[in-house]
């Protein structure tokens, strides 16, 4: 079987969303097995400070490129850049996102197209850029997706809603492009060292934001890039990470009542769906 510090050396990888969390770690882990990497996000001098600290390590400094998942030329243009400047492209992981969370009559329809514009259609632009060039190496197409998109819980309909959408995605086109020698993998994670907790529903990121999941369920960024890619060298069509991530996955297959009714007292205790009181 292949691992990760043979499968990846000399390897093209696109990564969106490499600014920081997994993003981040994933580009420095890759750097250290010998990848070329294209790193892709919003914020330029966090892929900057990035760039610095992979080339201080002996490795080779990656292709940075400003770029907005939202903007069609974006895209095009950064998986371009990254053919020209590495000849190939063998792996592209569509890994930025954010999460819109609130009760549901507190979020609005706008609310619910951001997050579906950055989640799914962000990855959906991300796939139609570098397939081209991934179909030409018979590379591997690697979608992060979430543990949301297994069980949805009250109060972040919109982030379950597009993580859903994800493994949908990921489930229908995994046997369509194997026929062209094209490995899809799909990353579920649980709660992860990352940012994404602290970026509010407009997508701005709050440095000083408390993390709102206790330690110890919270599993390093680290670790969890380490099980990320052994599972794509692997090429395995979908690799859940975390423990209680597993946990929560086999509830909601083979006992999901728990989850219902789990779901109803967190509901209970935030006061659930109350309509405006009608005029006389």
């Amino acid at each position: 079987m292949p691992n990760p510090s043979t499968f990846f050396a000399n390897k093209s990888v696109f990564i969106t969303g490499a600014s920081s969390g997994i993003g981040a770690e994933l580009a420095w882990q890759l750097s250290q097995l010998g990848a070329r990497l294209t790193l892709t996000a919003r914020r330029r001098e966090l892929l900057d400070e990035l760039a610095q600290k992979i080339a201080a390590s002996g490795k080779l400094s990656p292709l940075v490129l400003v770029a907005d998942v939202t903007s069609d030329e974006d895209m095009r243009s950064s998986v371009s850049e990254a053919v020209r400047a590495h000849g190939k492209l063998d792996v592209v992981i569509a890994n930025a996102g954010f999460g819109v969370v609130g009760s549901f009559q507190k979020l609005t329809l706008d609310d619910y197209r951001r997050q579906f514009e950055t989640n799914v259609f962000g990855l959906l632009r991300t796939v139609y850029a570098a397939l081209p060039a991934v179909h030409q190496a018979h590379g591997n197409v690697v979608l992060i997706g979430s543990v949301a998109g297994w069980a949805a819980t009250p109060g972040a309909s919109p982030y379950a809603m597009s993580k859903f959408a994800v493994r949908a995605f990921a489930n229908s086109i995994t046997p369509e492009l194997a026929l062209s020698g094209v490995k899809i993998t799909l990353i579920s994670p649980g709660f992860v060292d990352s940012n994404i907790r602290r970026v509010d529903n407009q997508g701005s990121f709050h440095a000083a934001a408390k993390e709102p999941i206790p330690a110890w369920l919270v599993m390093p960024t680290n670790k969890a890039v380490r099980q990320i890619l052994s599972a794509i060298a692997r090429g395995q069509r979908e690799a859940i990470i975390t423990g209680h991530g597993k946990a929560l996955v086999a509830v909601s297959r083979f006992a999901p009542w728990i989850l219902r009714v789990a779901s109803r007292r967190i509901a209970t205790k935030s006061g659930g769906y109350r309509s405006e009181p009608q005029s006389s």
